[in-house]
């Protein structure tokens, strides 16, 4: 949540699964985040249900982002959540460790879509003229960018003290 900018409204907390609200600082985008934390299936992943039921309870919500989160997906849950915009978050392919705590990862962060105008605008380029950045990039799925999304990557530097650079998602 602090890495992508979210800020909690509420918290609800059941036998196995977890719901928070929140929204975006910048944007006020509203997210619904649900925690899987024990799966019913055998292989403990989790399945095309509660996907399902997660879109079910979208229906009557204006939440802008649905994030998912669990220690692993089935092909139908990948399948109906890419259909429904549904947002699944892995916990095994996640890093043990805050990525952005090491000296050589620089500051990551998602520009708004006015921000991507002004400096397309600024600098007279399309999206596709910035270098890209693949959406599996680590730091890319941490701070929660998709493809479209421009990155500012701000690195600090002893003799030239801090340099931008952009990245176009991919």
């Amino acid at each position: 949540m602090k890495l992508r900018k979210y800020q909690l409204k509420e918290k609800s907390a059941k036998e196995d699964l977890t719901d928070i609200l929140a929204s975006r600082l910048k944007t006020g985008e509203k997210v619904w985040m649900r925690h899987i934390a024990q799966s019913k299936l055998k292989s403990g992943r989790t399945g095309v249900k509660e996907v399902r039921r997660m879109k079910k309870m979208l229906e009557d919500t204006e939440i802008d982002k649905p994030i998912l989160i669990g220690r692993g997906f089935t092909y139908a849950a990948k399948t109906e959540a890419r259909r429904n915009h549904i947002e699944l978050v892995s916990t095994n392919s996640l890093p043990s460790f805050d990525l952005f705590k090491h000296e050589l990862v620089p500051k990551h962060e998602i520009l708004t879509k006015e921000e991507a105008k002004e400096l397309q605008k600024k600098y007279r380029i399309k999206p596709y003229q910035i270098p890209r950045i693949k959406a599996a990039d680590p730091a890319a799925k941490m701070i929660g960018a998709k493809p479209g999304d421009i990155i500012k990557i701000t690195r600090e530097s002893s003799t030239a003290g801090s340099s931008i650079a952009y990245r176009y998602v991919v």
